[in-house]
């Protein structure tokens, strides 16, 4: 290769350098690096010359040259002459200063070439360098600049040189007057001293060991004083922090002296920098670097800067840290270290000044100290020893803080105090208390959703890390078990540590469990003697409680019975054998439950059974009236927690029972009457419970002070209520009434039973009765709640009569009114089931109600129950009540329910008549289709106990006539499908009473039994069957028996009844109306005839409304029994049905489908009519415009869509399979002659009917060989998408072609039948209609199967036929047919050689071919052929076919190329051994190998066919190798590595080509295609790259380089890279 080649090519890829595209300016610096690695002389010498001759290149272009020099010599610096070296360095010398001005990126570019050659020529470097840095004149910025880099770069080259360069550097800089000049100066000055503490700190690695650090004192000094005295004052920031940054290095090289003389000046003016700079961290470091130096020599006047520094330092330690900065970070880091060499330094002093500071009230002030104090006490332990109890005294001002940032801080703070012997001092006590307060903290209250602080503290936070701290510190630091254990209990029981009670128990009980262990005596408590301790009594009591509400306060069930275990023998000696057996399985209960799935008031009882059996067994009076005493003070405490305050009264109830001393119960009760909040529903409960609970032990007490109670002056509005209840004279009489109420209720219901019941009279009632009258709801609802107490204590007593009252409808209307406040959606309370029992035991009584009262009463009752939500939901709490357990709820619903029916019950005694039981059946009867499955449970379960009620109470007289039977039946037998299984069985006792009703009206005596109405009862067993199937066979079933007794004039009721069941809001019920209906037009529908046409129509109508599959399905089924009878007038309505027609008309079309006889029939006339029917009219676009449009004829287009409809229907398949040749001929054509066909104007609207023509003749195609059980034929449309196509004008003839290939290949036996069907159509007027039926045989040669069923000769004949119509399209099919010969029936191509030879000639010469279709096909065809025909019949057309084909390969056509392509290969069979053909392929080798990288990927594959099935012609084994190796469809090709290795082989096999292989490549340098561009400059490039010296002779270099240079020229990019890459290769 010519010097001159690589030259070029170098100077080419210079001047690509700053290519707009940053991938190509990528491989730009590649090639340039890796011609510069292989030739780095002659490379870099290009680069010198390219820079000297273009003196005025942009900086940019420069840079790049620059930044290739400096890669070249950095990894190829051993192999480079020292001439070159020389050179370089002048140049990159010449470069840095040229320009006066600091230009950075040119200049540093240049820098750093000096820097990479330094660090092997550093003598060199410095000479050149050292000419530009004489004595006296100020040096350029980058002379500077490079000498501080090559000092950190190459430490032991520079050190020895520094010396001298700070000797020539210090006149310099009183002559440097610009701030730039001051930087690089002071920076070098930080480099230089950098360097040499690194030197002297590894001397032993050093080459002159006998370097110290007097060498450069005075030097640095004098540095110092300029840097310092002058510098340091500057207005620019970034020179003053260079500054900074460099004295504080320099610090240590100055003799300690000098530099005990600067402190005084040194400190205050680096302070002074952090005012003038907002970045801090540089002056933290140099300020922590003069103080580690003034530190390490021992300086004296450091102190007298203290003061000052410590100001700056703290200001500076106040700073928010951004940990997403990190300078930030560093800053405070450094900050901290000041700190620390101070405190090492200056103890007494530092610890004053921080303690000082920490009085200071700004948050931000108190932060910075805190983090001080922190760290000082961490990493100063030593010093801090005896300042402990200073700092203690002190850290009490920022605990008062209000700040959460602050008081985070302090608990970091008591946390390094505890590990430090600090919480043991006097004190220390208050530092626990602190974390102990800030584990109670409540959750944060957020008012807004304002941007939060990034520093912010949230209590959540607060708290979490103060329960760390407490299990830290009670884990940990062993000493201060002592501390902690048993003062810790004192914080458990006041209200406002309840949210630290989980910590405080893991935490005691960690305590407790090691003393108790080690047995150490300290376990043991004495109460007497700890001050502030609660009582055992209360700590029993707060315990107790807290484990009541295991999940509250952050889960303080568990820790609390754990601890109350650990404390068993401090509460009383005498629980701990009973709590160690009773307390675990209480843990397992809970460690089981979650806040849903634990039993409340089962979990209260067994706490409550806990406490009953302690006070048993600690058996101490005094003990447990004690326990009562400060249980009852106690209770205050709870006034904001009311769930807890009223178990808290159950459990002082119990503690009652246990007490002997009757004047302390009394003066307790009187307490807690006094004491409590009346006005609070929950505390009233708790109240009457405790009072109730005593009762048990206490009955002649208790009942002694609630009637001294009734009667004191609480009860009387006047001044000395003031005397009594002290603070609570706002309290309304009313509230404190229903307690004592409430109260009489409880003792009635807790009072041993023996001694209750003759102390209800005299005693309770007597109490109760005078508030019958009240108006106010609290008293009137505790009067129901405590009359239903006292029924459930009467109840449990005795059975007898309860109490009647006189006031009879006085008490209906309150009662009422009652019922009326209770609110719909809840069942909380008795009151519905008291009111209802009530009334069910009044309606008996005289003055009997009106109607309009009995109407208003039943509405009231039945909606108030019935629209209750289901039991199973649980409400949410309320103030004002408890939330009942499921249980509970159980019971309240079933009492309710009961109440009603009994209810009901009374008033149909009233009046039993069809009327009355109408009067009573309204109320409920919309409920019967209510949404909700307990709503319609309820109401169906009513019914069916009152028609059974009805039933056996029915005494029938007269003939009467059941005037409302149909109607009741059609509401009813639909509910025997209910989803819900208990309205199924009452719906079918529901019908059994009233069918039997009917049979005792119609005259039936009592006994008569009717063996069809008592079988419904063997079907009631078929209901619990929930499967669908059976239960509608059931309502069949039940509709059989219904038909039966059914009178002739309820018919029309119960079936326009069941037309309304069909949108019933359940699906099962809807369906079971639909049955029940069909059952009954089966039996009963031929009577009917009249109703048919507004039958149809109101079903019309509900299938609108209908959603549910299966009731369509079924209706459809109606239709199909009417039309069954009435044919005629069913189809005649379907078909004038507007078009298209909606879903619900498809429907009932589809319906049709089920029945083989009626769908035969209709198939018949379609066909026949679709035959005889033009299917479209040409009509003018518009008067403005010319030109016609086709539109389609109505009635075929309406039985098209029928059709479609009926074929839909499953059962259509047996007429459909026997008639299917017919259909599917007449559908084809059909679809045929709908393509591109709109759709007709609707007679009534005027408008297009928006109906897609071929997409319905498509869609019953489809639906057809879905019918015929073609899967595997729907299979493959579906894959292939067939059904898209086919019904689009641009892609129909592809539809068509899926349609044939997929009948070929999955429907074979049917096709003869189909070709005799379809053959008659190809002489057809409609040109539309020719292409489709050509297509599909054009399709069906594609496949064997037609020889194997002797269609082929018929086929050909009618493909040779068409290769002359008049259609441009069919004859472009005929030519295609008759290729795909070749692919369905090989062993017949050359039976058919001549024709074939022929047609596709002719084919290929067609004028008449606008878009080259027909000349395609032939190309196509003829290599298809060429496969199987002999070669006698080609061998002399070989060259002429190859000549006639080769321009097509550069077609811009894709399909022509490809098909070009693809017909060379198969040319390749019949050249094989012939030269003339080899040389042809060598003609093409070129192109075929470029248009692998072709951007159609239809043409790669045909390149890698032919390249394979030519391989053997080429004539080198290695070669034919690599295309059958690698050149496979299925793999994908790595093309560089493919042409790399081929270019290596077309060298060693035909080097005598090289000349016409390089040039056919340089043509296609300007090729249409950019890949095939790029591929050429790859193919160029590994030849290049891979060509020994002796083949370059061979090859026009001149010519290459010119083209590639071009190439780098290239609009696109890719090309671009490629071609710099082929240039890389130049070497």
């Amino acid at each position: 290769m010519e010097e001159t080649d690589v030259e070029q090519v170098t100077l080419a890829l210079l001047d690509a350098a700053t290519d707009k595209d940053p991938e190509v300016q990528e491989q730009v610096r590649k090639s340039m690096l890796t011609l510069g690695k292989q030739q780095p002389d002659r490379v870099l010498a290009m680069c010198q010359d390219y820079l000297l001759k273009h003196p005025k290149l942009v900086v940019s272009h420069r840079v790049v040259i620059l930044q290739t020099i400096e890669l070249i010599v950095g990894c190829r610096i051993d192999e480079i002459s020292s001439p070159r070296i020389k050179s370089i360095i002048s140049l990159a010398s010449d470069e840095m200063t040229r320009s006066k001005e600091v230009i950075p990126d040119w200049q540093q570019a240049a820098s750093n070439i000096l820097v990479a050659v330094g660090n092997k020529y550093i003598n060199d470097i410095m000479e050149e360098i050292l000419c530009k840095f004489q004595p006296g004149l100020l040096p350029h910025y980058f002379v500077v600049q490079t000498l501080a880099n090559l000092s950190d770069s190459n430490v032991y080259g520079m050190v020895p040189f520094l010396n001298a360069i700070l000797g020539t550097m210090l006149p310099m800089l009183s002559m440097a007057k610009h701030d730039n000049m001051k930087w690089v100066f002071s920076s070098a000055l930080c480099h230089f001293s950098n360097s040499i503490l690194e030197y002297l700190a590894n001397l032993d690695k050093a080459p002159d060991p006998t370097v110290r650090k007097d060498t450069f004192s005075s030097e640095i000094f004098a540095a110092f004083d300029i840097l310092f005295g002058n510098w340091l004052q500057s207005r620019e920031s970034k020179l003053r922090l260079t500054v900074a940054e460099a004295v504080g290095s320099m610090c240590h090289l100055m003799a300690s002296e000098k530099l005990e003389e600067q402190i005084p000046k040194l400190i205050p003016a680096i302070l002074s920098l952090y005012k003038k700079n907002n970045e801090h961290y540089v002056i933290s470091k140099s300020l922590c670097l003069v103080l580690d130096a003034s530190v390490s020599m021992g300086s004296r006047v450091l102190e007298t800067q203290l003061d000052g520094l410590l100001l700056v330092l703290h200001l500076q330690v106040c700073a928010p840290v951004e940990y997403s900065n990190p300078p930030t970070v560093k800053n405070h880091n450094e900050v901290l270290r000041c700190f620390s060499l101070l405190a090492n330094f200056f103890p007494d002093r530092l610890v004053m000044f921080v303690l000082q500071k920490l009085d200071n009230s700004n948050e931000r002030n108190r932060m910075g100290s805190l983090v001080v104090l922190r760290h000082l006490i961490n990493s100063t332990t030593s010093t801090m020893e005896n300042k402990k109890l200073l700092i203690l005294a002190s850290i009490r001002q920022p605990m008062a803080d209000q700040s959460n940032k602050v008081k985070k801080c302090v608990v970091q703070v008591i946390s390094a105090m505890a590990h430090h012997g600090y919480l043991e001092l006097e004190g220390g006590e208050l530092l626990v208390r602190f974390i102990v307060q800030h584990c109670a903290l409540p959750d944060t209250y957020r008012r807004s959703h304002r941007p939060t602080d990034p520093e912010e503290v949230t209590n959540e936070a607060l708290r979490s890390m103060c329960d760390n701290t407490l299990h830290l510190l009670t884990t940990t630091v062993g000493r201060l078990a002592d501390v902690l254990w048993p003062k810790l209990l004192y914080y458990l029981t006041p209200s406002q540590y309840s949210n630290a009670t989980t910590p405080l128990c893991k935490s005691l009980i960690v305590l407790g469990n090691k003393k108790k262990t080690n047995q150490e005596i300290s376990f043991n408590i004495d109460f007497t003697q700890e001050v502030n301790l609660p009582s055992p009594q209360i700590l029993l009591v707060r315990l107790l409680v807290n484990a009541a509400f295991p999940f509250s306060s952050r889960g303080h069930g568990a820790p609390s019975l754990s601890l109350l275990q650990i404390l068993s023998v401090n509460i009383h000696p005498k629980t701990e054998t009973l709590w160690e057996k009773d307390i675990p399985p209480l843990l397992s209960t809970l460690e089981e439950s979650t806040t849903e799935s634990l039993d409340e008031k089962q979990w209260e009882e067994k706490l409550l059974m806990l406490l009953s059996k302690t006070l048993a067994t600690i058996d101490d009076d005094k003990w447990v009236c004690q326990l009562a005493a400060e249980a009852t003070r106690y209770l205050s405490t709870y006034n904001n927690a009311l769930e807890e305050k009223s178990f808290l009264y159950r459990c002082l109830g119990v503690t009652l029972q246990q007490c002997f001393n009757k004047e302390l119960v009394k003066k307790q009760l009187q307490e807690i009457l006094l004491a409590a909040r009346h006005y609070d529903a929950v505390e009233r409960e708790g109240v009457a419970m405790a009072v109730g609970l005593c009762a048990n032990s206490h009955l002649e007490g208790t009942l002694a002070k609630l009637e001294e109670f009734g009667k004191s002056d609480a009860f009387k509005k006047s001044p000395s209520i003031f005397n009594i209840l002290k603070e609570r004279n706002d309290v309304e009489v009313e509230k404190v009434k229903s307690t004592l109420i409430l109260c009489y209720g409880q003792v009635a219901l807790n009072a041993p039973r023996e001694k209750i019941l003759t102390r209800i009279d005299q005693d309770i009632l007597r109490c109760i009765s005078k508030h019958f009258n009240t108006k106010d709801l609290t008293m009137k609802l505790s009067l129901i709640q405590s009359v239903g107490l006292i029924a459930k204590a009467i109840s449990e007593c005795v059975k007898k009569q309860g109490y009647v009252f006189s006031r009879k409808q006085e008490l209906i209307t309150v009662m009422l009114d009652f019922i009326k406040a209770e609110p719909a959606d809840l069942l909380r309370t008795p009151v519905r089931h008291l009111v209802m029992t009530t009334f069910a035991n009044l309606m008996p009584l005289d003055p009997a109600l009106s109607e309009n009262e009995s109407s208003d009463l039943l509405k009231v009752c039945v909606n108030g129950v019935f629209s209750l939500p289901p039991e199973t939901r649980t409400p949410e709490k309320t103030k004002e009540e408890e939330t009942l357990d499921p249980k509970q709820r159980k019971a309240l619903y079933k009492d309710t329910l009961a109440a009603l029916q009994e209810l009901l019950k009374s008033v149909l005694v009233k009046d039993p008549t069809p009327d009355g039981l109408q009067s009573v059946f309204k109320h409920i009867e919309s409920w019967l289709s209510s949404g909700h499955d307990h709503e319609r449970e309820r109401a169906v379960t009513v019914t069916a106990h009152m028609l059974a009620f009805y039933l056996d109470s029915l005494t029938v007289k007269n003939m009467v006539s059941f005037h409302n039977l149909g109607a009741l039946l059609g509401r009813l037998s639909p509910r025997c499908s209910d989803p819900c299984p208990a309205v199924r069985t009452a719906a079918m006792d529901c019908i059994h009473s009233l069918l039997y009703i009917q049979l005792r009206y119609e005259g039936f005596s009592l006994d008569y039994k009717d063996d069809g109405v008592d079988s419904l009862l063997l079907l009631k067993d078929r209901l619990d069957n929930p499967d669908p199937s059976v239960l509608y066979k059931t309502c069949s079933d039940l509709t059989k028996v219904m038909s039966k007794r059914l009178p002739q004039e309820q018919l029309t009721a119960l079936v326009f009844m069941l037309f309304e069941g069909l949108v019933d809001s359940q699906p099962n019920c809807c369906r079971a109306s639909s049955v029940i209906l069909n059952t009954l037009l089966k039996n009963r529908g031929g009577g009917l005839q009249e109703l048919v046409p507004e039958m149809l129509e109101v079903l019309h109508v509900r299938l609108q409304n209908i959603t549910e599959e299966q009731v369509r399905v079924a209706v459809g089924q109606t239709v199909l029994i009417l039309a069954s009878q009435h044919l005629q007038a069913v189809i005649n309505a379907l078909v004038n049905k507007p078009l298209p027609y909606d879903s619900w008309t498809g429907e009932m079309w589809m319906a049709l489908g089920a029945d083989p006889l009626v769908a035969s029939q209709i198939l018949g006339m379609v066909i026949e009519k679709l035959l005889i029917m033009a299917p479209y009219v040409d009509q003018r676009e518009s008067m403005m415009r010319g030109g016609t449009k086709k539109v389609a004829t109505s009635q075929p287009l309406a039985m098209t869509c029928g059709l479609k409809e009926l074929l839909l229907n499953g059962q259509s398949q047996e007429p459909a399979v026997g008639m299917f040749p017919q259909l599917f001929s007449c559908l084809t054509v059909r679809l045929g002659a709908s393509v591109g066909v709109s759709a007709p104007k609707d007679n009534n609207t005027k408008q297009t009917a928006c109906i897609h023509v071929a997409g319905v003749a498509a869609d019953a195609l489809r639906i057809l060989l879905a019918r015929a059980q073609l899967d595997e034929v729907m299979k493959r449309l579906d894959e292939d998408k067939a059904w898209d196509a086919i019904k689009e004008p641009n892609t129909h003839i592809t539809g068509v072609t899926l349609l044939a290939r997929a009948m070929a290949k999955h429907a074979g036996p049917r096709l003869p039948s189909i070709v005799e069907c379809l053959c008659p159509s190809l002489n057809n007027i409609y040109e539309c209609q020719r292409v489709t039926v050509t297509a599909f045989f054009s399709e069906l040669l594609n496949h064997h199967v037609v020889t194997e069923l002797m269609l082929i000769d018929v086929l050909m004949n009618n493909m040779m036929e068409r290769i002359s119509d008049p259609c441009c399209t069919v004859r472009m099919l005929a030519v295609r047919g008759l290729g795909n010969i070749a692919v369905g029936s090989p062993e017949k191509v050359n039976k058919y050689a001549k024709e074939l030879l022929a047609a596709m000639s002719s084919g290929m010469e067609e004028r008449d071919d606008p878009g080259k279709l027909i000349t395609l096909e032939a190309m196509s065809g003829l290599s298809k052929v060429l496969v199987y025909l002999d070669k006698k019949n080609v061998q002399m057309l070989v060259v002429y076919i190859f000549m006639k084909i080769k321009p097509f390969l550069e077609s811009e056509n894709d399909e022509i190329r490809c098909a070009s392509i693809h017909l060379m290969g198969n040319l390749s069979k019949f050249g094989s051994g012939e030269q003339v053909f080899k040389d042809q392929i060598h003609n093409v080798l070129v192109s075929l190998l470029l248009h692998l990288v072709d951007p159609n990927p239809q043409v790669v594959k045909a390149c890698k066919f032919s390249m394979r099935v030519c391989a053997p012609v080429v004539g080198s084994e290695q070669i034919t190798a690599m295309f059958q190796n690698h050149l496979h469809d299925e793999k994908s090709l790595h093309y560089g590595e493919f042409i790399n290795d081929l270019t290596k082989y077309l060298i060693q096999d035909f080097p005598g080509m090289l000349n016409f292989y390089h040039i056919s490549v340089i043509q296609f340098f300007k090729s249409t295609w950019a890949e095939v561009r790029a591929g050429a400059a790859m193919f160029i490039g590994f030849l290049l790259g891979n060509l020994q010296e002796e083949h370059f002779s061979h090859l026009n270099m001149g010519t290459i380089t010119k083209g590639l240079v071009m190439l780098l020229q290239d609009p696109d990019p890719v090309v671009r890279v490629k071609a710099a890459e082929a240039m890389g290769r130049f070497h």
